[in-house]
């Protein structure tokens, strides 16, 4: 069971979802939490300019989503909380490739 949660973690939290509400920003952090990537590649796989990949990665770093790493000339991105890990990998699990729901687990056999 859930606790009533504080005025303060809605607040927090209602924020981080809005942040993850644009699919670039998802796909961004869907990405980093898979692997490490610099910019360039990241703008590359999800499909918008290094420009628009740099602003979207800096929103989310600055949330404490994404984490950079200076790695010689490239910054290199990547999703190490596990929290954040763990909410990416159930929120996919909860959706089928085609964007339906997908169907729960079978529950234990009784």
């Amino acid at each position: 069971m859930i606790p009533d949660p504080t005025h303060a973690q809605l607040e927090v939290a209602a924020r981080t979802f809005a942040l993850l509400s644009a699919p670039v920003r998802l796909h961004l952090v869907a990405l980093a939490a898979a692997g490490e990537y610099d910019v360039g590649t990241l703008s590359e796989r999800v499909g918008v300019t290094i420009a628009t990949a740099s602003q979207h990665l800096t929103k989310l770093r600055l949330a404490g989503i994404i984490r950079a790493e200076r790695q010689g000339r490239r910054q290199i991105y990547t999703v190490d909380d596990p929290h954040v890990l763990t909410m990416v990998q159930q929120i996919f699990e909860h959706i089928a490739p085609d964007g339906t729901l997908a169907p729960d687990p079978p529950g234990p056999v009784r």
